[in-house]
């Protein structure tokens, strides 16, 4: 439950940080969604004024663009020029996928806003360039570490939203009951319970996406 704000002078800080403002607000969109975020809701959840929050983050779009920050970069593996690009690529991919999916209202902000904070840019810079030491060039790079990022937030995207019930339309007992003749293989894979398990898939489509790489990166 949120804490009575408590009224002080406009220029006086409260003793936060950004990190703080950013915690809080991400907290509150995992509770009540990102709807319920606006700079009064979370001086509440932070026990001050709505004003004293502007010492830290400036308006309400750089504390989306923080929230994007906090996944994003909670993300990006420890790693230096040595780093095999690999990977790192596959931890990053992996951990964001499971940061998306702890934090789902999230998602529609990766969706509609670029990364633009010094965090956020300065983990797409050391990614940049561990791929260009391991021989991209610098356009396939761009290419490669773009193509991860949409592919784990659409699939995050879908994992979150599509949850279907073995008798709904789509589910193993609705495919199971279809016409034999015209759907063998789908009948088949409904009772066997194959190529239904959303990490299995996500980890087959990411090995590819990284053999793929390895192919094209400098032919």
């Amino acid at each position: 439950m949120a804490q009575q704000a408590v009224r002080r002078g406009r220029g006086e800080r409260a003793g936060l940080s950004r990190q703080q403002i950013l915690d809080a607000a991400l907290a509150l969109v995992d509770r009540d969604g990102l709807k319920s975020l606006t700079m009064r809701s979370l001086g509440e959840e932070l026990g001050v004024e709505a004003m004293t929050l502007y010492h830290y983050v400036p308006n309400k779009d750089a504390l989306l663009d923080g929230l994007v920050e906090q996944v994003l970069t909670a993300a990006t593996p420890a790693m230096d020029d040595s780093a095999d690009w690999r990977t790192a690529l596959h931890a990053y991919a992996t951990t964001l996928r499971a940061g998306l999916l702890r934090h789902p209202a999230v998602l529609p902000l990766l969706t509609s806003r670029p990364a633009t904070t010094p965090a956020t840019l300065d983990d797409i810079e050391a990614l940049l360039r561990l791929l260009t030491v391991g021989g991209f060039p610098l356009g396939r790079a761009l290419h490669a570490l773009n193509s991860v990022a949409v592919f784990v937030i659409g699939h995050a995207t879908a994992e979150a939203q599509i949850v279907v019930a073995a008798e709904e339309a789509g589910g193993a007992d609705w495919l199971a009951a279809l016409e034999a003749e015209r759907y063998p293989l789908l009948i088949r894979a409904a009772s066997e319970g194959v190529g239904a398990d959303d990490a299995e898939r996500f980890a087959f489509a990411l090995d590819a996406l990284l053999i793929g790489f390895e192919a094209l990166r400098s032919g």
